[in-house]
C-alpha cells in the first residue's frame, strides 16, 4: 500500500512539473511570435526589407540560367546567323532572339550585348518584330545579340508583370546572363546591357545586382527613384503630355505603387524602403560606365530621368556618357543612325581590346 502511495505521489508531482515547464513554454512561444511579427513589421530599414524588389534581396538570389537551346533557324543577316532560342529562368522556358556573329570567332569567344526591349503589349509582340535596326547594328558589328523574350512575351511561358514593380523581367534578363555566360561562342567576361525605356530599368537593376555586366546603354529609360516616377513621369513641365495607361498595361505593372504604399508607407512615410528598391540609390556599385541617350521631345519618358541618373553617377564618381537629342522622339527616330553608332563606339571600347 506504501508503495501505491508512493508512485502515485510521484506521478501526481510529474504532471505539476510538466503543467508549470508547459505553461513557461507557451508564454516564451507566445512572446517570440510576437517579436517575430514586430519584426516583419518593421519597415524602416534596410535590414528589415524583404520585398522581392529589395537591391539587397535580389543581390542574394541565385540566377543560374541553363543552356541555350536553338528552337529555330532563321534566314542570316549580312553577316551573322540569327535564331530563336530559348533558356530557364525560375522554372520557366523563355525564348530569345540570339544572333552569332559569322567569320573567324576570337580566341576568348564573341564579346556579348543583352538586348532588352522596352514596353510592347505582351500579347501583341514577337520575337522577330520591332527593334530589326537596333539588333543589326550590333550583330553586324562582330557581337553576338541576346533579345530576350520576357515571360508572358510572344512564346515565353509565365504571366506579364512589369519591371517597375515586380523584379520578374530583370529575373529573366539575369538568368539570359547567366544562359550566355555558358554558350560556346561568348566571351563570359565581355557583356554588355543595351536597353530602352522600360528596359532601361531593367538595365539598371540588373547592373547594381550583379557584376558580370561590363557596361550599360540606355535610351530614354525609366531610370530615376520611384518618388520621381511617382511624382515627375507627367509633370507639367518634365513631360507635359498628359498619360493614361491601357488596361492591360495596368494589368501588367500590378501589384503597383498604391498597394506598396499601403503595405510599407508612403516616401514620406518610410523613405528607407522606397530607396532600398530604386536601383538609381546603389549606383555607386554599379558594374561598369553607362552611356545614356535622350530626346527632348520624348512624349513618353521624361529626358528628366535620364538626367537624374547622370547627376547621381557623376556625384559618386562613375563614368557616365550623357547625348541628348533637341527635339528628338521617344525612338531617336530623327537621330537614329548617329545615336546607334554612338552605342557601337560605347560598345567597342568597353568589350573589345
Amino acid at each position: 500500500m506504501n508503495k501505491r502511495v508512493f508512485f502515485l505521489s510521484v506521478f501526481a508531482l510529474c504532471i505539476i512539473v510538466g503543467g508549470v515547464v508547459n505553461n513557461r513554454f507557451s508564454k516564451n512561444s507566445t512572446s517570440n511570435q510576437k517579436d517575430i511579427a514586430s519584426t516583419q513589421t518593421n519597415y524602416g530599414g534596410l535590414n528589415n526589407v524583404t520585398h522581392s524588389l529589395s537591391i539587397e534581396y535580389m543581390r542574394n538570389q541565385e540566377y543560374l540560367g541553363s543552356d541555350i537551346v536553338i528552337e529555330q533557324t532563321l534566314p542570316s543577316g549580312s553577316n551573322y546567323n540569327r535564331y530563336i532560342a530559348s533558356y530557364k529562368s525560375d522554372g520557366l522556358k523563355i525564348y530569345a532572339l540570339l544572333t552569332i556573329p559569322q567569320g573567324e570567332k576570337p580566341k576568348t569567344g564573341w564579346p556579348v550585348i543583352i538586348f532588352n526591349h522596352g514596353y510592347i503589349q505582351p500579347e501583341q509582340y514577337r520575337t522577330t518584330e520591332k527593334y530589326i535596326a537596333y539588333t543589326d547594328a550590333f550583330s553586324r558589328n562582330g557581337y553576338i545579340v541576346f533579345k530576350s523574350d520576357y515571360r508572358g512575351h510572344g512564346n515565353s511561358e509565365g504571366k506579364p508583370e512589369g519591371a517597375y514593380f515586380s523584379p520578374a523581367y530583370t529575373i529573366d534578363v539575369l538568368n539570359a546572363v547567366s544562359s550566355i555566360k555558358k554558350y560556346k561562342d561568348a566571351n563570359p567576361e565581355r557583356i554588355g546591357m543595351w536597353g530602352h525605356s522600360m528596359g532601361g530599368m531593367i538595365v539598371l537593376r540588373s547592373m547594381v545586382t550583379t557584376n558580370d555586366i561590363t557596361a550599360g546603354e540606355l535610351w530614354a529609360g525609366v531610370v530615376a527613384s520611384y518618388e520621381d516616377i511617382a511624382n515627375n513621369w507627367h509633370h507639367p513641365v518634365h513631360n507635359p503630355r498628359p498619360w493614361i495607361p491601357s488596361e492591360r498595361e495596368q494589368a501588367t505593372r500590378q501589384p503597383g505603387r498604391q498597394q506598396l504604399v499601403d503595405e510599407y508607407g508612403s516616401f514620406e512615410e518610410n523613405p528607407q524602403f522606397w530607396q532600398s528598391i530604386s536601383p538609381i540609390s546603389f549606383v555607386n556599385d554599379i558594374s561598369g560606365p553607362v552611356q545614356l541617350q535622350h530626346g527632348t521631345a520624348d512624349e513618353e519618358v521624361p529626358v528628366f530621368f535620364s538626367q537624374k541618373l547622370d547627376e547621381a553617377m557623376r556625384n559618386v564618381g562613375k563614368t557616365v556618357e550623357f547625348f541628348i537629342y533637341e527635339g528628338d522622339n521617344h525612338n531617336l527616330s530623327n537621330n537614329l543612325d548617329t545615336a546607334l553608332q554612338r552605342s557601337v563606339d560605347f560598345f567597342d571600347s568597353a568589350l573589345k581590346d
